[in-house]
């Protein structure tokens, strides 16, 4: 379910209640999900899923970096080439 975040800061009460009950709450900035709502009990779940091999954690806690690969350079203003894509 999704609800924008004016709505959200209104009725929170309502939509913490029925996160409680079991829905996903997807809180949306103009059309763009920006934040989710999931009762606490999710936590477990997410660790059952890690135990049975589908999830695995970081083998790292920082943040991993991009090894033998060159960085690519823009021969222009970024704006530029931004602008020519959503053409």
């Amino acid at each position: 379910m999704e609800v924008t975040i004016s709505k959200f800061r209104a009725e929170l009460a309502s939509w913490i209640e029925r996160a409680q009950g079991g829905e996903e709450v997807i809180v949306t900035e103009r059309g763009t999900p920006v934040a989710r709502l999931l009762s606490v009990d999710t936590a477990p779940l997410l660790e059952q899923l890690t135990q049975s091999g589908v999830l695995s954690k970081p083998r790292r806690a920082d943040r991993p970096s991009a090894s033998g690969i060159s960085r690519v350079h823009a021969r222009g203003p970024v704006a530029e080439l931004v602008s020519e894509q959503r053409r």
